[in-house]
């Protein structure tokens, strides 16, 4: 198992996304108190500790989390909009703390959907900057994390082919099918897609990833939606080797701690071949429909070996 928590450090944020699922609420984690929680998933055993928001770069407490986490030689990473990483020199001050791993968040390669869905003018062209950055430093291992969305679903594939042809150092992808449920999405459902919208394009995107020799998972997506690449599947992956997710808010939920990796299914799903190692379909027939849904009857076992071959 590998298990990794994530704390919120702060909940400020610099963007506005139409579908934030952790909007700003004002509050900062003191360090002191962000101590406590990398201590307590050390102790118990975790792989190491995601640093997010809001937006964490946005948190004077950053450098110091990262320098700590480095002194216990405890994992860790952030993801992050790249709006402050196009300033060198703050980059180079995360560098020197002890960052080696970060996940970047980006929509569309086009500017005008880029902009849009974070209502920041300027967002892709400073994603850009702190892609020049992260070129010019060795040694640091570069995410690329995308929210799957209404406005991008049917360009996905494009958006990855034109990240790794200008910054061929990116070497993984994680897409998140957008969750709806108490955001901003929930107001702006011109943003929630239909499966339908981003299958071929996922598939695509997917394609061309395994074949230039990169990784890759994906989040919220049912398995019916994933052909030939199942063992991609977050939730999929977490079912099969056991694996939990927690994370510490800075907002009522406070802690929570997600060990069942199943949502909701329909009849169909019952007789999938797939269903046990499926998590079926997040906010069903509320956002999402499960008309959508169709059951598949391929062996379960391959998608099985793959995954527990990869590690």
């Amino acid at each position: 198992m590998a298990n990794i928590g994530y704390i919120q450090i702060t909940r400020l944020c610099n963007q506005e996304c139409r579908f934030c699922s952790n909007p700003p609420n004002q509050r900062t984690l003191s360090f002191e108190r962000g101590k406590k929680f990398i201590d307590e998933y050390f102790r118990k055993g975790y792989e190491g500790v995601i640093l997010t928001g809001g937006e964490p770069t946005l948190s004077e407490n950053l450098p110091k989390f990262i320098e700590y986490c480095a002194k216990r030689k405890f994992y860790c990473r952030i993801i992050t909009n790249g709006q402050k990483l196009a300033d060198f020199s703050y980059l180079k001050s995360l560098i020197k703390a002890g960052l080696h791993h970060i996940n970047l968040s980006i929509y569309s390669y086009k500017e005008k959907v880029q902009d849009f869905l974070t209502n920041n003018k300027g967002s892709l062209k400073n994603i850009i900057k702190a892609l020049k950055n992260l070129k010019k430093i060795s040694g640091i291992d570069v995410n690329i994390n995308t929210v799957i969305n209404k406005y991008n679903a049917n360009h996905l594939s494009e958006t990855t082919k034109w990240l790794i042809k200008r910054f061929p150092f990116i070497r993984h992808f994680v897409w998140n099918n957008l969750d709806p449920l108490m955001n901003r999405a929930s107001i702006n459902t011109d943003t929630i897609p239909k499966l339908n919208d981003f299958e071929l394009e996922l598939h695509r995107a997917m394609e061309f990833l395994e074949n230039t020799g990169r990784t890759f998972r994906v989040e919220r997506v049912p398995l019916c939606y994933m052909s030939g690449y199942e063992h991609c599947s977050t939730e999929t992956r977490k079912i099969v080797k056991q694996e939990e997710r927690s994370v510490r808010f800075l907002d009522e939920k406070n802690f929570v701690r997600q060990i069942k990796w199943e949502y909701e299914k329909t009849e169909c799903c019952k007789i999938c071949t797939l269903n046990s190692i499926c998590a079926g379909l997040w906010q069903m027939d509320k956002y999402y429909s499960s008309k959508e849904l169709y059951p598949l009857f391929i062996d379960k076992t391959k998608i099985v070996e793959k995954i527990l071959a990869y590690e």
